[in-house]
C-alpha cells in the first residue's frame, strides 16, 4: 500500500495534507525518516510513525449510522448528500453503505469496505431478514398480515413472504413492523400501495442480528462492537 494512503486511511488526514507530513520529514518507516509519499508498505509488518506515534492500520472498517431521511445511500450523487458524508471521523475513498435505504427513509444503515460481508448481507440467497417500523395511511388488518404472509405481487414480482405485525390503529392510521427477507427497489412502501394503503414514514430498525442503536441521534454513527461484527457474520 501507498504510504500517503495508508496515513489517509488511519486518520491523519486527507491525502495533500498526509503528504505535506512527509515533505516535513515527521513520517517514519521502520525508524527511517520517509522521503516519498509513493512509498509502498506494508501494514501488517513495517512500522509507520508519525512525530512518533506509532499508527494502527484498520484493512476494514464497520459503522452503524442512523440515516437521515434527505440522504441518498450511495458514496456519490448530483442531487443529494450522500450518506457517507456523513462519516467525518476520517478520510477513507473505501467506504460504502451495505445496501441501501430511501432518500426519505430513516434508521439503521451499516457503511463499510468490507465487500465480503456487504455480499453476504445482501445476496438474496441468504434471506437476511430487515425489520422496519412504519406509519402507514390506512388501517392495517389481519388480512394485510396474511397477503404479506402469502406473498404480496409488486412489479409483476411475487415478493417472499413477510411477517407484518400491527402495532397499534386508530381512525384513519396504523403503526406496523414488517420483517422482509429481500430488498427490492421501494418495497415496503409498494407492498402496502398493493394492499391499499399509503406509507407515510419508514424507519429501518434491524438488519439481521444488528439493532439500530437508540442512542444514536438522526445523522450519528459509532464503530461496530466487536460483539455486533460476530453476530452479523454468523
Amino acid at each position: 500500500m501507498r504510504l500517503d494512503k495508508l496515513l489517509a486511511h488511519s486518520g491523519f488526514g486527507t491525502r495533500k495534507e498526509v503528504k505535506d507530513f512527509i515533505k516535513k520529514g515527521i513520517v517514519t518507516v521502520n525508524g527511517e525518516i520517509a522521503e516519498k509519499d509513493k512509498m509502498q508498505v506494508d501494514p501488517q509488518t513495517d512500522e509507520v510513525c508519525v512525530n512518533g506515534e506509532v499508527i494502527t492500520y484498520e484493512e476494514f472498517v464497520y459503522y452503524m449510522l442512523n440515516k437521515p431521511a434527505g440522504y441518498v445511500s450511495a458514496t456519490e450523487d448530483n442531487l443529494y448528500p450522500t450518506v457517507v458524508d456523513l462519516i467525518d471521523d476520517y478520510y477513507r475513498d473505501d467506504l460504502f453503505p451495505v445496501g441501501r435505504l430511501d432518500v426519505d427513509t430513516e434508521g439503521l444503515l451499516l457503511i463499510s469496505n468490507d465487500g465480503v460481508l456487504a455480499h453476504q448481507l445482501l445476496s438474496p440467497k441468504k434471506h437476511c431478514p430487515k425489520v422496519y417500523y412504519a406509519k402507514i395511511n390506512g388501517i392495517v388488518t389481519n388480512q394485510d398480515v396474511e397477503a404479506f404472509f402469502n406473498g404480496i405481487t409488486i412489479d409483476d414480482y411475487q415478493c417472499q413472504s413477510a411477517e407484518l405485525k400491527i402495532l397499534s390503529t386508530s381512525a384513519t392510521t396504523s403503526e406496523i413492523e414488517v420483517t422482509i427477507y429481500e430488498g427490492k427497489f421501494h418495497q415496503v412502501k409498494k407492498m402496502f400501495i398493493a394492499v391499499g394503503k399509503e406509507v407515510t414514514y419508514l424507519k429501518r430498525i434491524r438488519m439481521k442480528d444488528l439493532c439500530l442503536d437508540n442512542s444514536l441521534q438522526l445523522g450519528e454513527y459509532r464503530h461496530l462492537t466487536d460483539e455486533e461484527l460476530d453476530r452479523l457474520k454468523v
